[in-house]
């Protein structure tokens, strides 16, 4: 797409791509709701993991058990969702709590940990408001203002992406932040080019072997998809958006040597709904019957698209994809974790904010074929529980076979119980179980030259109200950790991160 064009969509998509118009709060706000007591009183032991902590968390040594091995010594940089409440109000979503960036500095026997809340101006603003002053995903405070630009609603909670010699704190519908990466400094918004300024930039980008960043974002009032392309050394190569009819809500892709890959659920945007005054989440609607699109599009030539679809289903993550030329054309082959329905994002993610655990259907890990020379699609779900899929980060792209994963739903509690590495095409699989009071959180491959590598990963032990960061040998899970960091304080339950060797 030529600098012209882009420049006109973008002008035509206005200050706000994320969100359309907003009707004031007014009557579809929150006052006078009681969430906040409602989590106070709850006597949930794992609520901690979704608790507002009051400030950053200084550089604290960890009590180790074992020796880190030296491929993981580094840092393991984390993200999340951490601060729920203020002046008494608490949010009514998982995902609206302001980003806290996390950094394990790993040498041996010495883990140290600092946590500190993402300065972005949303937050500097309300904490000095002692308020809530503007809309969040899942949430509409009592008198909140129509926001003036995406970045002004920005919570930077989601993802990390290291990037020369800094981390970007990545959330869905505005600019990644740049975070010093030594003393987690809020260092403002990156902004790739002026007339991208405020842009969606996702939470997921995906790294190339050779380097190359690959991103996109999705700008849901004016139906589009922002593509990105940076070099390795950091600079923007391309930018473009293409339309997209019912436009969903999509979390994550996946690359592939020739091809980019978006799998886009049934939960659309629309837009009466938000400007009837609704939360960006309660403006989509379930609708089945788009059933699970898969939009393909050519690396090298943006324009040149292909759609062909799944049987109906949500997702937030996909784990790999890679693609090969056989007799019927090209074939992409996707793992990603799938459910029936979106009931987790409308329901369980919002409940534990009052310290409820409400079940929603189970994520499978699932496999997806598309083939392009055909235009069918057909997929297989495995038998494991799944979320957080990651892969050994030098086979972005190309054949894999081995997923790291969070496994085993509790039934009592929100989210995971074990960790597990599973074989996307024998389907057999090895887990570790970290016990009845522990949360399992995202955990990263870790290379080791030509040795089976490292699976780094933390956990929420409720029972001790502490965190633990734990280090497997990526082909025997089942052995149990070959060291562990037990932090003297539990943080809040967060999403993902990403390691860097020293």
């Amino acid at each position: 797409m030529e600098r012209r064009e882009l420049l006109r969509l973008l002008a035509s998509a206005g200050a706000l791509p994320l969100l359309a118009p907003l009707a004031r709060a007014g009557g579809t706000g929150v006052a006078d709701d009681n969430w906040q007591a409602q989590f106070e009183a709850a006597r949930t032991p794992w609520k901690t993991g979704f608790a507002t902590p009051q400030g950053d968390l200084p550089l604290t040594r960890a009590a180790v058990r074992g020796r880190f091995p030296d491929a993981v010594a580094g840092t393991l940089f984390r993200i999340g969702p951490a601060g729920h409440d203020l002046g008494g109000e608490r949010y009514h979503h998982w995902f609206d709590g302001d980003g806290m960036v996390h950094r394990f500095v790993i040498d041996g026997a010495d883990v140290r940990h600092q946590g500190r809340y993402v300065a972005t101006p949303k937050r500097v603003a309300e904490v000095s408001a002692g308020r809530r002053l503007v809309e969040a995903f899942g949430t509409m405070p009592p008198g909140a203002e129509p926001p003036p630009s995406a970045d002004s609603i920005n919570v930077a909670n989601t993802s990390v992406l290291p990037m020369q010699g800094e981390v970007l704190a990545l959330w869905e519908g505005g600019s990644a932040t740049r975070v010093d990466a030594r003393t987690l400094d809020t260092l403002g918004v990156k902004t790739w080019r002026p007339d991208l300024a405020g842009m969606p930039f996702s939470a997921h980008p995906k790294v190339d072997p050779d380097g190359t960043i690959w991103n996109f974002g999705v700008s849901s009032g004016q139906g589009m998809l922002a593509l990105y392309e940076i070099g390795p050394d950091g600079a923007l190569r391309r930018a473009a958006v293409v339309p997209v009819a019912d436009m969903p809500m999509v979390h994550d892709f996946a690359v592939t040597e020739r091809h980019l890959v978006f799998l886009m659920p049934p939960l659309v945007y629309d837009p009466k709904r938000k400007e009837a005054g609704a939360s960006f989440l309660d403006a989509h609607v379930w609708r089945p019957e788009l059933g699970m699109r898969a939009l393909v599009v050519d690396k090298k030539d943006w324009d040149k698209r292909r759609m062909l679809t799944l049987p109906a289903g949500f997702l937030f993550h996909v784990g790999n994809a890679w693609e090969e030329d056989t007799p019927r054309g090209t074939s992409i082959h996707v793992d990603y974790v799938r459910s029936d329905n979106a009931d987790s994002v409308f329901t369980t993610n919002r409940e534990v904010m009052r310290g409820r655990r409400v079940r929603s259907t189970d994520p499978h890990l699932t496999v997806a074929t598309l083939n392009l020379g055909t235009g069918t699609a057909t997929q297989r779900t495995l038998s494991q529980e799944a979320e957080f899929p990651r892969i050994d980060p030098r086979r972005v792209g190309l054949r894999h076979r081995q997923v790291v994963h969070a496994t085993q739903i509790r039934r009592d509690l929100p989210g995971f119980g074990s960790v597990a590495r599973t074989d996307v095409e024998s389907g057999r699989s090895q887990r570790f179980s970290y016990g009845a009071e522990a949360i399992v959180e995202e955990h990263v491959f870790v290379p080791d030259g030509t040795k089976p590598g490292w699976v780094l990963g933390t956990v929420l032990d409720f029972g001790r109200q502490k965190t633990v960061l734990s280090c497997f040998a990526a082909d025997d899970l089942a052995a149990g950790p070959v060291a562990q960091a037990t932090l003297p304080y539990a943080l809040p339950l967060g999403l993902h991160g990403a390691f860097v060797p020293a």
